[in-house]
C-alpha cells in the first residue's frame, strides 16, 4: 500500500458514551469514502469493526478498532473506541494515536457520563477537539437545547460548523454559507461565529478580518491551528444510517482537522530532559497505542503511531527496556479482519506489527531514547481475588490474564502478600468481562471472592533504646547478636529509612546491613495485623558482636525481633486506602446517595449538576466501604447510576475498625497453626 507525506495524514479517535453511534459513524464514513460496498451496521451484526463474536453479539465492543480511508488526496486513520467507563483503558490508549478527538454525542440521549469524561481526558491530553451529534432524526429530539448544553458543559469554543435542515434530512455548511435555512439557529450568525473562532488563532488574520473581509481559503488555512489549540471546537450533525452530514464531515476532517505537522507535539522524556519530537526528522520514533490478539489465530498485533522518521521491516528498533533491539517484521494496516502490507511505517501514520512483546504506551525508536507520556490513566481500584476451579490451572490463568493486561492499561494482575491472586480493574463489569473471555477463549474457569483490603501498618509514636539479644547454642558454632535500636515515625509517604548511628566497633560493619535486612523482612510481613509496614525510621544505636558465634542470620533475626518489640511500643496504627468516588445519578436520587455515602464513612467534596437531569456527587471514602458499591448503587437508582473510583491516599482507620482487623488476623494465624 502507498504511504503519504506527513502533512497528508489525519488521525481521528472517536470517543463518547456507549450507544452514542461511534461505530455507526465510522461505518458511514468508510462507506461514503468507498472503502466498503455496503453500509455496515451494529444492529444487524454486519459492522466490519466488530471483529469478535462478543462485539457482534452485544452490539458494542470492549476494545478499540482501527480503520482507514482516503479522501481528496488525504489518508484518514480512524480509531473507534469502547463507550463504557469500564473499558476506558483502550479508549485512553487510543488518544495517543490521535491528533483530533471526535466526541460523539447522541442527539436522542444527550451528554452522558462517558461523554464528559472522555472530552475532559482529550482536552487535558492536548489533542484537537470536535463534536459530532448523531441520530439527528430521532423522534422528539431537541437539538437546539443540546447545543446549549454542549456549550454550557464544554465551553464557548464549541461552535456549529454544520446545522441540520429539513427535519434532519440534510445539513448546511455554516462556513461556506452566510445565509440559508436550518432546523434551528441562524445560519448567518453561525457563519460569523465560525469565522471569529478560527481567525482568533492567527493575529494577522484577525487584524485583517477586523479591518474588512477574509477569504474562505485564508480561513481554512488557519482552521487546523485553531482546532489544535482547542480554541475552536466544531460541532457537526449527522444521521449515520442515512449518511446525512457524512460528506461534510469528511471534508472538514481534511480541511479543518490538524495534520501531524500542526497537531499536539509529543516529547521524549529521558533523565529529566524533554526533547520535542519533530514529525519531519529522519530517526524513527513511535508509540504503541493498541495491543490486541486475533481471536482465531492468537497472533498478537501491536498498533503503533509513527511520530517521527520512517520504519522498514529490516530495521532494528529498541525500547527503553530492550536496548539490544529487534526487527519489526511485516508492517501492516488493519481494516477489520483485513490485513494489507505497507512498504514502510512513516511519520504521521498508524500501522501494526505482529508477534512482538510490547505494551500500550511503550515507545519504540531506532537511534533515540526515552519515553512518551500516555494520557492520564485511572488506577484500577476494583479487585477480585481469583482461585482456580481446577487444580493446577493457576499458572495458565495468570498467563492468560497477563495477555489482557498487555492490551488494557487499566487492568492489573498481582500476587498479594497474603498469597492471593488479585485482578484489579475499573469496576465489577470490567473485571468480570475479562473472566468471561478467560472462559470463552481459554476454557479456564475461576472462583472469585472479595480480596483482603490492602491496609498498611505504621506508627504514631516512637520507641527508644529497644534492646534485643539473639542467642542460640546447640553444640559447635552458635548464633549471637545483640542490638539496640530506636523506632521512629516518618512523614506520610516518606517510606522506610535505616540509619546507622553506631560509632566505633560495637557491631562489626559487616553485620549492620543484616539488621536492616531483618527489619525489612519483618516490615513486609507486618506486625499487628499482617499488612506491610510503611513510613518508619529505624536507628541502629548500639549492640554487641561475638567473635565466634555472630553471623549474618543472627543479626537478621535480632533486627526482626527488635523491630517487632519497638513497633508494638510506638503506638501502632492501621492505615486504610481512601479513594476518590464520583457517582453520576438522576437528580432525584441525590439525597439517597449522599445518605448512603455518609453511612459508609464517606466525606463529600463536591457536587455538579449536569444537563439532562443528572448530578455528579464527589466524595472521598475508604476502599473497604465500596467493595460492594456496584450492586448497592444499582439497587438505589434502578440501574440508572454509574460510578468511578480512583486511588487517593491512606488514612488511619477508626479504633474499632483497627481492633476488628487485628482480631481477624489473630484468628487466621491460629487457624493456620491448627
Amino acid at each position: 500500500m502507498a504511504v503519504y507525506e506527513v502533512g497528508k495524514y489525519r488521525n481521528v479517535v472517536l470517543v463518547g458514551h456507549g450507544g452514542s453511534g461511534k461505530t455507526s459513524l465510522a461505518e458511514a464514513m468508510l462507506h461514503k469514502a468507498g472503502v466498503t460496498n455496503r453500509l455496515g451496521s451494529t444492529a444487524d451484526k454486519t459492522s466490519i469493526l466488530d471483529v469478535t463474536d462478543e462485539a457482534k453479539e452485544k452490539g458494542g465492543s470492549t476494545d478499540s478498532a482501527v480503520c482507514y480511508l482516503t479522501h481528496k488526496g488525504h489518508h484518514v486513520n480512524i480509531v473507534d473506541t469502547p463507550g463504557t467507563t469500564a473499558f476506558c483503558g483502550p479508549a485512553i490508549g487510543a488518544l495517543a494515536a490521535a491528533d483530533t478527538a471526535v466526541v460523539v454525542v447522541s442527539g436522542a440521549s444527550g451528554i452522558e457520563v462517558n461523554t464528559r469524561k472522555m472530552f475532559e481526558r482529550a482536552k487535558k491530553y492536548g489533542v484537537g477537539l470536535a463534536i459530532v451529534v448523531t441520530k439527528i432524526d430521532a423522534p422528539n429530539v431537541n437539538l437546539e437545547e443540546l447545543v446549549d448544553n454542549l456549550r454550557e458543559v464544554f465551553g464557548s469554543a464549541c461552535v456549529t460548523l454544520t446545522l441540520p435542515t429539513d427535519g434532519g434530512k440534510g445539513v448546511i455548511d455554516c462556513l461556506a454559507n452566510e445565509k440559508g435555512s436550518a432546523a434551528f439557529s441562524d445560519v448567518g450568525e453561525a457563519h460569523t461565529a465560525v469565522l471569529e473562532a478560527i481567525v482568533g488563532a492567527d493575529d494577522a488574520l484577525m487584524e485583517k478580518y477586523l479591518g474588512g473581509e477574509v477569504s474562505k481559503e485564508e480561513v481554512i488555512a488557519v482552521a487546523p491551528r485553531a482546532v489544535a489549540a482547542q480554541t475552536f471546537v466544531p460541532i457537526f450533525f449527522v444521521n449515520s444510517r442515512a449518511e446525512v452530514g457524512i460528506a461534510e464531515l469528511l471534508d472538514a476532517i481534511v480541511n479543518f482537522f490538524p495534520s501531524p505537522l500542526v497537531a499536539k507535539r509529543r516529547s521524549l522524556h529521558e533523565e529529566g530532559k524533554d526533547t520535542p519530537i519533530d514529525p519531519t526528522a529522519a530517526d524513527f520514533v513511535g508509540q504503541v497505542f493498541k495491543v490486541s490478539s486475533d481471536p482465531k489465530t492468537g497472533i498478537k498485533y501491536i498498533g503503533v503511531r509513527a511520530l517521527e522518521g520512517r520504519l522498514t521491516h529490516d530495521m532494528n528498533i529498541k525500547t527503553v527496556h530492550d536496548r539490544k533491539g529487534f526487527r519489526p517484521g511485516q508492517i501492516q494496516r488493519l481494516l477489520g479482519t483485513e490485513h494489507k502490507e505497507l512498504e514502510a511505517g512513516v511519520s504521521g501514520d498508524l500501522f501494526f506489527l505482529a508477534k512482538l512483546d510490547l505494551r500500550v504506551g511503550d515507545t519504540v525508536f531506532t537511534n533515540k531514547g526515552g519515553s512518551i507520556d500516555l494520557p492520564s490513566i485511572p488506577a484500577p481500584m476494583f479487585p477480585l481475588a481469583l482461585e482456580s476451579k481446577s487444580r493446577g490451572d493457576e499458572d495458565k490463568i495468570a498467563q492468560a490474564i497477563r495477555r489482557y493486561t498487555e492490551e488494557d492499561p487499566c487492568l492489573r494482575l498481582e500476587r498479594t502478600g497474603a498469597g492471593e491472586m488479585v485482578l484489579r480493574g475499573i469496576d465489577d463489569t470490567h473485571v468480570r468481562a475479562i473472566l468471561t473471555k478467560l472462559k470463552h477463549y481459554f476454557k479456564l474457569e475461576v472462583l472469585t471472592k472479595t480480596p483482603r483490603i490492602p491496609y498498611r501498618e505504621t506508627i504514631a509514636g516512637r520507641a527508644d533504646n529497644i534492646e534485643y539479644t539473639h542467642k542460640k547454642q546447640t553444640g559447635g558454632s552458635g548464633q549471637y547478636a545483640k542490638i539496640i535500636i530506636n523506632v521512629l515515625p516518618a512523614q506520610r509517604g516518606e517510606g522506610y529509612e535505616f540509619v546507622d548511628k553506631i560509632f566505633g566497633g560495637a557491631i562489626d560493619q559487616q553485620y549492620r546491613p543484616s539488621v536492616d535486612k531483618g527489619v525489612r523482612a519483618q516490615m513486609a510481613e507486618g506486625v499487628i495485623a499482617g499488612y506491610p509496614v510503611v513510613d518508619v525510621k529505624v536507628e541502629l544505636i548500639d549492640g554487641k558482636t561475638h567473635p565466634v558465634d555472630s553471623k549474618d542470620i543472627a543479626f537478621q533475626i535480632a533486627g526482626r525481633q527488635a523491630f517487632k518489640d519497638g513497633f508494638a511500643k510506638a503506638r501502632p496504627i492501621l492505615l486504610e486506602p481512601i479513594v476518590n468516588l464520583e457517582v453520576t445519578v438522576p437528580t432525584d436520587k441525590v439525597g439517597d446517595i449522599q445518605g448512603d455515602i455518609a453511612s459508609r464513612r464517606g466525606r463529600p467534596v463536591g457536587q455538579d449538576v449536569l444537563p439532562g437531569g443528572l448530578a455528579v456527587i464527589k466524595a472521598q471514602i475508604p476502599l473497604g466501604e465500596v467493595m460492594d458499591y456496584n450492586s448497592r448503587l444499582s439497587s438505589i437508582t434502578g440501574g440508572q447510576g454509574s460510578f468511578t473510583i480512583e486511588e487517593s491516599h491512606y488514612e488511619p482507620v477508626p479504633g474499632h475498625v483497627q481492633q476488628q482487623v487485628i482480631e481477624q488476623h489473630k484468628k487466621e494465624v491460629e487457624a493456620a497453626r491448627e
